[in-house]
């Protein structure tokens, strides 16, 4: 008899709730989905700032055919010494591509093609053989 009166006043209890219940459950649904929304816009947030901070990194170089620029040899990074240049050239531009590439010509005549990030421009004039030149990057 005891077990009989707890299931009915059990059932009693859950069907006397369940406007509530269901009331209470759609409140959470959408809580639940305006969280979803937060997060998925501080996610779009953080993509674009972290984006722009990776594109502020790349420098916008244009280079026209007959300059003069200096590649980066990444090689070097590898095996330098401490004072080695890792820019090697005068190379003379011959062609620019579209998104940066450009194609590169050397003294023998030779060309080739380069990724412009690797380049940059080359400012000094000739250079005596006879003197030796000490350049310091400024700090």
């Amino acid at each position: 008899m005891e077990l009989e009166h707890r299931a009915y006043w059990a059932m009693r209890e859950l069907n006397m709730h369940a406007t509530t219940t269901r009331y209470h459950r759609s409140l959470e649904l959408n809580e639940m989905e305006e969280f979803h929304s937060k997060a998925y816009e501080n996610a779009k947030i953080y993509k674009e700032r972290t984006k722009a901070l990776h594109n502020k990194n790349f420098v916008c170089k244009e280079f026209q055919p007959g300059q003069q620029v200096l590649l980066f040899n990444s090689r070097l990074k590898l095996f330098s010494g401490k004072l080695k240049s890792r820019w090697s050239g005068p190379y003379t531009v011959v062609r620019v591509f579209p998104y940066g590439a450009m194609e590169s010509q050397n003294k023998n005549n030779e060309t080739f093609k380069v990724n412009g990030q690797q380049v940059k421009s080359y400012l000094g004039g000739p250079v005596d053989q006879g003197k030796s030149i000490i350049m310091l990057k400024p700090v």
